[in-house]
């Protein structure tokens, strides 16, 4: 057992190094490819340095990596276990009768555990260097090219009240959200349970303080009566700072940890949280497909290297991740349209990946 122990151990550091090395290359390429499209989107501005513009790509890059992290463990776990059959060192094993689910179940446990390390921690960071890359960028965008602002619609509500605002611009000041140009609808229930309008205020400006809104130059509506105005008021609000900035952001772009809360809020606002749904299952679901990585990475290079045909069943390993990344990108979009189920469109493509690896590595052990 003490043999087996080290073995296990050996090739599960193999694969780990091998993980490493693919994190390596890809992120070297990802964080190319975005100093490039910096340099050409930011960059244009002659007062922005190549400092400036790597700084960006730092904070801009874990957000991509994260995403192509099954593809790290696709091919680092590829590229170790081919290298371990060319050397005849997978040889070696098997005619010592070690059987293949001793050294590939540990690795893929390893990945397992990586997978939750990244969602429990990696994604939180990853979000928060995103926000910061969002606030840099725009702060040195600012007024460049004389872009007009965009409209901005945010809801919150409760049980009993809802409230619809629209601005004519937003902007972000040291981490508070500002509005311009605000009109706030503001909507009770009855007795009956059916939804009223109750008032409207119109405001030059709001800013979102924690647990309300600071409105300046208000004029607040009635219905039914004049309206009046104040230089200020202050409206309650279930959001802050974050969760106002989240509705500007797509799922992906949310910390794991907050996703609740996202979903929460979005309900109870009366809109749909479908989608901070699905990336909250996907996140749930991102151990297993780091495993079903590892083990596919396994199943297609262990065919012994004598037999031949070797480069091509790796290549056809790294072809089919490419499939099963689409087929969870398609799945996504079925479940965005209502016509598959959130918790299948999250959890099938790890399961289908997980069980085919399983099945070929089954018939290329067993026979």
């Amino acid at each position: 057992m003490t043999g087996l122990g080290r073995i296990e151990r050996y090739v599960m550091n193999r694969t780990l190094s091998g993980v490493a090395a693919a994190l390596a290359v890809i992120s070297a390429v990802i964080l190319l490819v975005q100093f490039v499209d910096l340099s050409r989107s930011v960059g244009v501005r002659a007062d922005v340095t190549v400092g400036q513009l790597f700084g960006l790509t730092l904070l801009q890059a874990p957000s991509v990596i994260l995403i192509l992290l099954p593809f790290v463990f696709l091919f680092g776990g590829i590229a170790a276990f081919v290298g371990l059959n060319r050397r005849s060192e997978l040889v070696a094993m098997r005619a010592a009768g070690v059987s293949a689910w001793r050294f590939v179940l540990p690795s893929a446990g390893a990945a397992f555990v990586v997978g939750a390390l990244t969602v429990a921690l990696l994604n939180p960071a990853a979000a928060a260097l995103s926000a910061r890359f969002e606030l840099a960028r725009a702060r040195l965008m600012e007024n460049y090219l004389n872009d007009a602002p965009k409209e901005v619609w945010l809801r919150q509500g409760d049980e009993r009240t809802q409230m619809v605002i629209h601005a004519k611009a937003r902007t972000v000041e040291n981490g508070v959200v500002k509005l311009k140009g605000v009109s706030l609808f503001v909507y009770q229930k009855n007795k009956k349970g059916e939804i009223e309008f109750k008032r409207r205020l119109e405001a030059a400006e709001a800013s979102l303080q924690p647990g309300f809104w600071k409105l300046t130059d208000v004029r607040e509506a009635t219905a039914g009566e004049s309206s009046v105005r104040s230089d200020s008021l202050s409206i309650r609000s279930s959001l802050d700072s974050e969760a106002a900035l989240e509705r500007f952001s797509s799922p992906e772009a949310i910390a794991f940890w907050r996703l609740p809360a996202a979903i929460r809020l979005t309900e109870q606002a009366g809109f749909s949280a479908a989608g901070y749904r699905l990336r909250f299952q996907q996140l749930l679901a991102t151990p297993v497909l780091f495993a079903a990585m590892s083990v596919l990475a396994a199943a297609f290079s262990l065919r012994l290297a004598r037999l031949g045909g070797l480069a091509g069943l790796a290549g056809a390993g790294v072809a089919l991740g490419f499939v099963f990344f689409f087929f969870n990108a398609f799945a996504g979009a079925l479940a965005d349209a209502g016509i598959l189920p959130l918790f299948a469109a999250a959890w099938a493509p790890p399961a289908v990946a997980l069980l085919s690896g399983l099945a070929l590595l089954c018939y290329t052990e067993d026979g």
